[in-house]
């Protein structure tokens, strides 16, 4: 029986993280606290009404904590350590983006654009906004209104005359000096005042100039200004819903619904709604409503700054809350429970969203639960839950790439997807892609099978078992440290081809001694026509067409679609990016020198390829022969 006596009375009163660990060694829970000798402690002296914590308490064998500098660094570390270990008692909210923002850089003539990832100095930043749709779509308004450029720095140095998106009003056209740099950054100024929820005031500021502007007789810029009034009441105007005043609020709303919590977070800022976004977490059972906020506000804000306000419903206390939020954005965060007057409407919407989200994750469940159980069914195959398909793309044998998507438990595991660069082949030899994907995929999981087998014995080969296994590596005495691992067992493997590309898999399968996973071919129909595929089964090579109406076929259809579509976008980007890393040092003449030069005088390769042969020669080094040729080279 685990006695907690001894390590609660060495604990400070410091702020901390701790790790609750069971009798195996394993992580189950951790938290954080501004006091780590208080919370700590209340898991052994109180009664706990919720089941979750009290059976989580009852599997604690051991006690790990961290002491921290502050209550932010805690939330920080907290969260750091929930992403690594995965701890089975932690509500886990999986969201691998970061939240988009709009970036207005630090240029002489500003450039407006979709950004994600850390805050560069020298650049502002404004959001962070729901989804990329709510920030192109603020984006598409701003150049309605105050046509900042949009166009990266490379292609703005080296415009010779206006775009499109000057000819269309959607542009100043700064790069060609349509618009003097005093007017322009009004115009920044403007736009980051509408960002700021501020929208009155800069109308108030156009109706000013507009009025100053007539008043001079310059009809024509009194005319503009009343343009950019006009098109910003018509944004304003279409705002589905708008606060009376003016604040930057997060509202956060859970339910739950037969087992399932969804958490809508709705982004107000200015007033203004930006937005919504629904989160479904997992490790959720026998969870409470406390526990899925909780979860959601530390998780989400370690990485995000909160607003002054977040609004939630229910009955907490929320003064651990206040003060690690408020540790966390350098200034005062309350949050707000049973909500009252204008945040009770937004508390409703936020619900709502909800209710919606949640009806169609299920109903999205029930379809694909329904089209598994046919899949099985059709294919006479009983235990199918994990599939893993194989696709292969390349341009005539250029930029080989292989593609793994996994589908399990009812959807597809986009986490778990992995793609392989292929090399040292034939170029266009699909059989010798498909031989080198699949080792390299399922030869990791013969490698600890061994090494697990050594450790504890047989494994269970049951389809769709997780096999608990070890890494095992030399240290420097050339003795093995055994680290544990958790990698899943596929029961369905379908192949993106006909029977070659089966037999293949066939072999590789065999020289593993994974005979016991089921092989499909998935063998294009007569004219590559969608509908038409003939399914062929490895060992038996018996062929099978499904109707195309069976909600099986559909399934594998799916499943094969999102092999193909994640091969072909990792094979775009591999050799776009070995096209534009190697052209210039393809050409003949071309050394590090030259490429250097010509690459600072036109601002990065795609300068060069809309130079002309003329502008080439002007470079130094460049004689007029080498510039034709380059030039005939990116042509």
């Amino acid at each position: 029986m685990f006695d907690p006596k001894p390590i609660l009375a060495q604990l400070p009163n410091l702020p901390g993280v701790y790790r609750m660990k069971s009798g195996t060694g394993d992580v189950i829970y951790v938290g954080k606290a501004r006091d780590l000798k208080k919370r700590v402690s209340s898991y052994f002296t109180k009664q706990h009404v919720s089941p979750r914590t009290t059976h989580m308490v009852s599997q604690i064998e051991a006690i790990e904590t961290t002491i921290t500098r502050s209550e932010s660094e805690a939330l920080l570390l907290e969260n750091n350590l929930i992403k690594s270990l995965a701890p089975r008692y932690n509500v886990l909210f999986r969201d691998d983006k970061s939240y988009p923002y709009i970036m207005v850089t630090g240029h002489q003539f500003p450039q407006i654009r979709f950004y994600r990832g850390t805050h560069t100095k020298g650049n502002r930043f404004f959001g962070p906004f729901p989804s990329a749709w709510a920030v192109r779509d603020t984006i598409n308004h701003l150049q309605k209104v105050f046509k900042l450029r949009t166009c990266d720095d490379t292609v703005y140095a080296h415009r010779s005359r206006p775009c499109l998106l000057h000819q269309i009003g959607r542009c100043t056209a700064p790069c060609v000096s349509k618009i003097t740099a005093e007017a322009y950054a009004r115009d920044v100024e403007n736009a980051g005042l509408f960002l700021q929820g501020k929208e009155n005031e800069v109308v108030e500021q156009l109706n000013r100039k507009m009025e100053a502007a007539a008043a001079e007789l310059n009809f024509e810029a009194a005319a503009i200004y009343r343009d950019q009034v006009r098109t910003l009441q018509r944004i304003l105007t279409k705002q589905f819903v708008e606060s009376a005043s003016e604040r930057d609020v997060d509202v956060v709303a859970a339910l739950e619904l037969s087992g399932t919590w969804c958490v809508n977070l709705v982004m107000i800022r200015g007033g203004r709604h930006l937005g919504d976004k629904s989160l479904f977490p997992a490790n959720t059972q026998h969870a409470d409503l406390e526990a899925i906020i909780s979860a959601f506000i530390d998780q989400h804000y370690s990485d995000q700054t909160p607003p002054p306000r977040l609004i939630t419903d229910g009955d907490f206390d929320t003064e651990d809350w206040d003060a690690f939020l408020s540790a966390a954005a350098g200034r005062q965060v309350k949050v707000i429970t049973r909500p009252q007057g204008e945040s009770k409407v937004w508390m409703a919407m936020a619900m709502k969203n909800a209710q919606f989200a949640l009806d169609r994750q299920l109903l999205d469940r029930a379809t694909q639960d329904k089209k598994l159980w046919m899949m099985r069914e059709a294919l006479g195959l009983d235990n199918i839950n994990r599939v893993e398909c194989f696709d292969i793309s390349h341009t005539m044998g250029e930029a080989t790439v292989a593609s793994c998507v996994v589908f399990d438990q009812g959807k597809m595991q986009s986490s778990e997807y992995r793609r392989y660069n292929i090399t040292g082949i034939t170029p266009g030899d699909d059989y010798a892609a498909m031989r080198d994907a699949l080792t390299r995929r399922y030869s990791k999981l013969v490698e600890i099978a061994e090494v697990d087998h050594e450790i504890d014995g047989p494994i269970d080969g049951a389809a769709n078992s997780a096999v608990n296994g070890a890494v095992s590596s030399p240290d420097e005495g050339g003795e093995h440290k055994v680290a544990k691992v958790n990698i899943p067992r596929p029961d369905l493997v379908l192949i993106d081809g006909g029977k070659g590309q089966l037999s293949v898999a066939e072999e590789v399968m065999s020289e593993l001694g994974l005979v016991d996973i089921q092989l499909i071919g998935v063998a294009k129909g007569e004219d590559r026509k969608a509908g038409l595929e003939t399914l062929i089964f490895g060992t038996t090579r018996r062929e099978l067409n499904l109707p195309n109406d069976n909600p099986g076929f559909h399934l594998i259809q799916q499943i094969r679609d999102e092999a193909h579509r994640f091969a072909i976008t990792g094979h775009r980007a591999r050799r776009a990016k070995k096209r534009n890393t190697s052209r210039l040092e393809d050409i003949s003449g071309i050394g590090p020198k030259r490429r250097k030069a010509l690459l600072a005088q036109f601002g990065g390769l795609q300068g060069v390829q809309s130079a002309s042969a003329d502008d080439l020669a002007k470079v130094d080094g460049i004689s007029r022969d080498l510039a034709e040729t380059i030039y005939n080279q990116l042509h």
